[in-house]
């Protein structure tokens, strides 16, 4: 695989943030201030943008150039949260303009670090991480087991989803949710919402 993949995932990232948009405004009125509709429709719209124009044919540096214009066009919180994943991933795959069905896993886990390592959160704080990480844990063990990349998507899709429903058993701690306290457990989680429609935008770029 080449760049290719990378700009059918930001472009389908694009598109499924778009046509939720409502959706996740909805949802991040419930905890928020409502704004993560626009913020996560406007950021990936930059992201696959910037991917779509670039000749570059580095992997990782597409990824990371996707992010920054991301972090310029949403700079709140969770934009900067998802821009740091992107960037993250860039990182990851620098200097590879070929890469293999492990090297996606690898993206995926290096989205979740960068969101870790900027917002300061973990798994199980009722956030995106509840929603990636069970979904990368599962596309690596997929792949491992020896399912093809569009199989294993399917299923991490799958786990991101289940992700996102586990949150109504989680007290949030980090955001406005955090100050409802034991109120927070039963209502679901905006972010994980974001990583299962991420998931779920990769597996139909395949």
């Amino acid at each position: 695989m080449d760049i290719g993949i990378i700009k059918k995932f930001l472009e389908q990232a694009d598109r499924i943030m778009t046509e939720n948009k409502e959706y996740l405004i909805g949802l991040d009125s419930m905890v928020g201030d409502g704004d993560l509709g626009l913020t996560m429709s406007d950021g990936f719209k930059a992201a696959y943008a910037a991917a779509k124009s670039s000749e570059e044919k580095d992997v990782g540096k597409v990824l990371y150039q996707a992010g920054k214009a991301m972090s310029t066009a949403v700079p709140s919180t969770m934009g900067t949260l998802m821009a740091s994943g992107l960037m993250q991933a860039g990182k990851e795959l620098r200097g590879k303009e070929i890469i293999e069905d492990m090297d996606i896993a690898a993206l995926f886990w290096a989205y979740a670090d960068g969101v870790m390592k900027r917002g300061g959160a973990c798994e199980g704080d009722k956030t995106f991480l509840d929603g990636l990480l069970p979904a990368a844990r599962c596309l690596e063990e997929a792949l491992n087991r020896g399912d093809g990349l569009k199989q294993a998507a399917q299923k991490a899709a799958l786990m991101a989803e289940q992700g996102f429903q586990n949150t109504t058993t989680m007290v949030a701690v980090h955001g406005r949710a955090a100050t409802r306290g034991e109120a927070s457990r039963t209502l679901e989680d905006p972010g994980a919402a974001v990583a299962m429609l991420l998931m779920k935008a990769f597996s139909m770029s395949l």
